[in-house]
């Protein structure tokens, strides 16, 4: 196995662990010696991985969005699914990786907190990170109603309307911590979309 390989393998163990230090300890509270203590290694070989806590923090992050992406871009690329059935596909699929990610999720939570007692705008941090998913969910809007299948909307509306959904199920697994959305968020997210569909 090729050293880049074992170092990148090294690393995702590393994350897998150290989500536990952050969800009990809390973003500010998390140090490099408690990553390394409970990773059951020196801080000196966790320097080898990475520089600093937030580097741990993003790096995180870009894991759980290359998931989504690469998700995103298997639904998007189906041929055989009209737009009304992607951009349900893209939700539900967001809404399990929600579930499944949920303690990274709180963590983010916190970070978000934590950096805005600095004030620092957590929006225009947030915002970066969602942009490419609304800019997708609006491609697919605009191609259903280009194919006559979703009906002329706002396309701004519509993307908030639903960005709102991905914003509740966040609220209920985070703020409310709830261990699943249940069924009842999907099936509104079924209904909302189809509610842009042409007659």
């Amino acid at each position: 196995m090729s050293i880049v390989v074992e170092h990148e393998k090294r690393r995702k163990e590393i994350l897998e662990k150290v989500i536990d230090v952050f969800v009990s300890e809390g973003f500010e509270n998390t140090t490099f010696q408690k990553i390394a203590d409970h990773c059951g290694i020196t801080r000196t070989t966790l320097y080898i991985y990475f520089k600093h806590k937030k580097e741990i923090f993003n790096y995180s992050i870009r894991l759980l969005l290359s998931k989504v992406d690469a998700d995103i871009n298997a639904i998007r690329s189906d041929s055989s699914l009209g737009s009304v059935e992607k951009i349900t596909g893209i939700l539900l699929d967001i809404f399990r990786q929600l579930e499944e990610n949920r303690r990274l999720l709180s963590v983010v939570l916190d970070y978000i907190l934590y950096i805005s007692k600095s004030n620092t705008n957590p929006e225009q941090r947030v915002r970066r990170r969602i942009i490419k998913l609304r800019h997708i969910l609006a491609s697919l809007f605009i191609e259903g109603i280009k194919s006559g299948e979703i009906k002329p909307v706002s396309i701004k509306t519509a993307n908030d309307y639903l960005y709102n959904l991905i914003e509740a199920a966040i609220f209920r697994l985070v703020v409310l911590r709830r261990e699943t959305l249940g069924p009842d968020l999907r099936k509104t997210v079924i209904f909302a979309v189809k509610q842009f569909a042409a007659e």
